[in-house]
């Protein structure tokens, strides 16, 4: 895989890491559908400038739009609302760490439902950096059972939703869209989506639209955390893996810890710097290429 995969990996993270902030916040005016129809709408500005000035085709007409809906549906919209919805009942915090379990969920329905193999780099890849996560957030037997249950079935459901949609995002780029494309329809379709249910169940005020503490928060999960967000995903998708893209997840508890220290003051102990550390080999292993012979499906017998 090219090197800058790696930058865009780290990149996306450190961006994707403030958006569990940003939610937070704008949770205490906005509804879970109204953040999502917001993001959306201003990631989608940011990417038909670029590609507007770059030139590169928005390819409508070309568009296979009712599989793009179904694909924003299950890998924006929902899990995004679905978001929001958890961080109700959940800090910002445990939020983006059940967000890390979104490697394991796009491994186990690629093999169920799309034909992939999995290799043993993958797996060992993925244990290491799960145990970098436990170290990272000093998780205990029991420390789960008093957080509020909807809102941890909230947001594994969205993980779950995101597995399957970046399954089916690089289904969608072998069919000859680009990264781009695929951005455009993902966000437009998005934004008609989580718009109808917003305008339909939640308020959104002028009031809170035009406040100075949230401006700031709407342009920056919006524009970043959606824009060129969702650019560095589906490239990384499609010059690396679903599998490969979805390992920013592990990451993004790393820089959710980064920004809370520097926007809230929270301090980084020394579990955090180890789990860090431990996660972004886990990371580097999962991502290199297998050996041969080292590829399997569930119920092949290999040797040992």
């Amino acid at each position: 895989m090219p090197r800058l995969i790696y930058a865009a990996l780290l990149g996306l993270s450190l961006i994707w890491g403030g958006s569990f902030y940003f939610i937070k916040m704008l949770l205490h005016d906005f509804g879970p559908w109204s953040i999502a129809f917001l993001r959306s709408g201003f990631g989608l500005l940011v990417v038909v400038v670029i590609m507007t000035v770059f030139k590169k085709p928005f390819g409508f007409r070309t568009i296979p739009w009712i599989a793009m809906f179904i694909m924003a549906l299950i890998n924006t919209a929902v899990p995004w609302t679905l978001i929001g919805f958890s961080e109700q009942r959940l800090t910002s915090s445990l939020a983006s760490i059940l967000n890390a379990t979104t490697p394991v969920w796009t491994i186990v329905v690629g093999i169920a439902f799309f034909g992939n193999k999995s290799n043993r780099m993958q797996w060992i890849g993925l244990a290491i950096a799960t145990i970098g996560v436990i170290i990272l957030l000093g998780i205990r037997p029991g420390t789960l059972l008093s957080f509020d249950g909807m809102g941890l079935i909230g947001m594994l459901s969205a993980t779950l939703a995101y597995a399957v949609g970046s399954q089916l995002s690089k289904r969608l780029s072998l069919r000859g869209l680009t990264m781009y494309q695929i951005t455009y329809g993902t966000l437009l379709s998005s934004t008609a989506v989580s718009g109808i249910f917003a305008f339909s169940t939640e308020s959104i005020t002028w009031v809170h639209l035009t406040s100075a503490d949230n401006v700031p928060m709407i342009l920056s999960l919006g524009m970043l955390g959606s824009g060129f967000a969702y650019i560095l995903f589906y490239y990384m998708v499609e010059k690396g893996s679903a599998e490969f893209a979805s390992m920013v997840t592990y990451l993004v508890p790393c820089t959710a810890l980064i920004w809370g220290s520097t926007l809230l003051g929270e301090p980084i102990k020394w579990n955090m710097l180890i789990g860090l550390v431990i996660i972004l080999g886990g990371v580097f292993i999962a991502s290199r290429k297998p050996r041969a012979g080292d590829v399997f499906k569930p119920g092949e017998a290999r040797s040992s």
